[in-house]
């Protein structure tokens, strides 16, 4: 089978993973779940669900214990676009061709969808709790939601979309650029590798997060290359918005070229490390391939 109808289906059984576990649009709050759900419904790529589901199975994991990590993960990397994109942000009106949540229901209420949807993310990991058929998939269930949390928080995604804030349009350094991109897009991706390395019972649960953090900080240095030379029909946002705004990227510091050999780098040592955990990767492989030639 070809790799883009592998990576079609996969899409797919992750957006019916999601909608099943999306809010209701009923009762007094009925508003902010809509709202919620807008965001939710809005495409995307839904990478972090699909590389926890593929390591899950790749390491042996069988059911559906799975599937609550999957959705709750995706409402976490979707909260941080509706906050990233509210005026005190970015201030971009358009998210994956559709316009952002705050255009739509208001500041205040994008706001108040993007909290919701980060505590409801946790409502819906604890759900995994009630699928656990013994004390040991009990103990993977607590430990992957650790790994959701610390990922998530201070020291990861937030802590680095904190420092990214601190020091916007200020020129940065290398080192703390790469601190920027290994919290505020790596956290969660080494989180979804991690969580499905966890659910089912692998051991070597620091090679996953090695390869996590390859392919996010290059996942971030191509989205560096796409605002340059991609356009706002191709990506679905706006482009030029990093020069706009005065911002350092791998571009910035190093070039169109060397930041594209960089990608190429770092998505070859993921493939490395991959390759070092099974035999049993060919789809992975060649995802990890295709978001490093990405133009969206």
């Amino acid at each position: 089978m070809n790799f883009k109808i592998k990576l079609q289906e996969r899409i797919e059984f992750a957006d019916t993973v999601i909608e099943n576990y999306l809010p209701a649009e009923s009762g007094f709050s009925g508003k902010m779940a809509e709202a919620i759900n807008y965001s939710m419904r809005a495409g995307g790529k839904r990478l972090r669900p699909i590389f926890m589901r593929e390591v899950f199975c790749m390491m042996g994991g069988e059911g559906k214990i799975v599937e609550p990590f999957m959705a709750a993960l995706e409402m976490i990397h979707t909260h941080s676009l509706i906050h990233d994109d509210l005026p005190a942000l970015d201030n971009d009106q358009y998210r994956r061709g559709k316009l952002t949540t705050h255009i739509v229901y208001g500041e205040a209420a994008a706001i108040l969808a993007g909290d919701a949807l980060l505590n409801y993310a946790y409502e819906t990991a604890f759900r995994a709790f009630d699928m656990a058929k013994n004390e040991i998939e009990f103990h993977r269930v607590a430990q992957g939601l650790e790994v959701l949390a610390k990922k998530t928080g201070i020291k990861g995604m937030l802590g680095g979309q904190g420092v990214d804030v601190e020091n916007d349009g200020r020129s940065l350094n290398k080192q703390l650029l790469d601190y920027i991109y290994e919290n505020k897009t790596s956290a969660l991706i080494e989180a979804a590798l991690m969580i499905g390395g966890i659910l089912a019972g692998a051991s070597d649960i620091e090679k996953l997060e090695k390869i996590g953090s390859k392919i996010g900080i290059a996942f971030q240095i191509q989205d560096d290359i796409l605002d340059v030379i991609s356009s706002e029909e191709e990506l679905g946002k706006p482009i030029g918005s990093d020069e706009k705004n005065n911002k350092t990227t791998y571009v910035t510091l190093e070039g169109i070229k060397k930041a594209g050999d960089e990608v190429q780098k770092l998505t070859d040592e993921a493939i490395v490390l991959l390759c070092e955990l099974t035999s049993e990767n060919s789809f992975l492989e060649e995802l990890f391939q295709s978001l490093c030639a990405r133009r969206k």
